[in-house]
């Protein structure tokens, strides 16, 4: 039967370049392996012929003998394409494992061959207010997680006895398949990678050498971490299964909204309402900071809604540093309520005794560019 082309048989035109032949590949190769089609004939086939025509493809000097000679220049005294007859494949069979995991990860679902049982990483959601922020804060947390079981101490065999070597890998943790002239290389499944197995399970954990248990951690949180901050502890996540590595816990920090600051990396920022009388006359107001003291600001007579006051280094701590961010104190006019008839009676006197003293400059500019516009507009 004559070969199919490589082209077609990929789905690609010949003017593919190779990151298209290379998705096209791995498509194919995932629709007809053979762990997905277990005793399908043809699709076994069909997973030889893709895996061939991408060996080919993915080669330049392969590409251009093929794109000139066809399937002749890879059969054995093919002509004008020296190199590649009788043998073009050799060689090939013990890369493929490594090309196919490379694209798709270990074979079979498991972990990295150097360390097949590490245990699981875990999480924990810890909440902070903006003050332990600043200053930095000592603190423990409870976790459930997987230790090492005191019985067996990690190994998973009972006292006495010991893991001896997988017989089905020969203690490698990984075992190779030949199907054609392909070798496939995958993760032991008696051992699960780990290259030896335990005849002898110890009781409490069942042989997995861990066992479920609550544990207190100290946790160290630096002055001037923010919302989101991640902080890693090695090695204090689950254990893993006959004595492998543990994995890390992951501290991530939160923080919510202050009843009074509002912060900005490493300012902060404080909406404060001043009376109409200081405003107007000035004075001083107290105000408190982010390390929990207070300091005194001095309001100039005049002073507008949304004028800021910056007390420089009054801020949050900045990370791994000895700085300090600023503090904004914005200012926000209260407009006067519940007024008595007298405190009523003394506004009128002041607007009659300020409308020759132009004491309100920005409502009178806007008000006058309100009249020029219509003015303007009946013109």
């Amino acid at each position: 039967m004559a070969k199919q082309d490589f082209y077609d048989l990929l789905g690609v035109s010949k003017s593919a370049d190779s990151e298209e032949i290379k998705r096209a590949y791995r498509k194919a190769a995932m629709q007809y392996h053979p762990d997905r089609n277990p005793g399908n004939k043809a699709a076994e086939q069909k997973f030889k012929d893709v895996n061939e025509a991408y060996d080919i493809l993915k080669d330049d000097q392969k590409r251009a003998a093929y794109d000139r000679f066809g399937h002749a220049a890879f059969e054995q005294g093919g002509g004008g394409a020296g190199g590649f007859g009788g043998g073009g494949f050799g060689g090939f069979g013990g890369g493929f494992a490594n090309i196919f995991e490379e694209m798709f990860g270990t074979m079979g679902g498991g972990r990295s061959q150097g360390n097949p049982n590490r245990g699981s990483d875990l999480r924990y959601n810890l909440e902070i207010t903006l003050e332990d922020a600043h200053r930095g804060k000592q603190t423990t947390v409870r976790i459930a997680t997987m230790v090492h079981c005191d019985t067996c101490k990690g190994s998973g065999s009972e006292p006495g006895s010991r893991p001896v070597s997988c017989r089905t890998c020969g203690g490698h943790g990984r075992v190779r398949q030949q199907q054609g002239f392909f070798t496939l290389e995958r993760t032991c499944p008696t051992c699960h990678g780990a290259g030896n197995v335990i005849e002898k399970p110890c009781k409490p954990c069942g042989g997995q050498g861990r066992v479920r248990r609550e544990k207190t951690l100290s946790v160290n949180i630096p002055p001037g971490v923010e919302d989101g901050t991640r902080i890693r502890l090695a090695g204090e996540g689950e254990v893993g299964r006959a004595g492998a590595a543990p994995g890390d816990l992951y501290i991530f920090i939160a923080i919510p909204p202050h009843a009074i600051f509002q912060r900005e990396g490493a300012n902060v920022h404080c909406r404060v309402p001043l009376p109409i009388t200081t405003a107007a006359l000035g004075g001083t107001i107290e105000v408190p900071t982010v390390d929990g003291t207070r300091t005194r600001v001095t309001v100039p007579a005049g002073t507008q809604s949304g004028h800021q006051f910056r007390l420089r280094g009054k801020g949050m701590t900045v990370l791994r540093s000895s700085l300090r961010g600023d503090m904004f104190i914005e200012a926000v006019v209260e407009t006067p309520v519940n007024l008595s008839k007298r405190q009523q009676e003394l506004l009128r006197e002041f607007v009659q005794e300020s409308e020759s003293r132009k004491t309100n400059p920005q409502s009178e500019g806007f008000f006058a560019r309100v009249r020029e516009f219509f003015e303007d507009l009946r013109e």
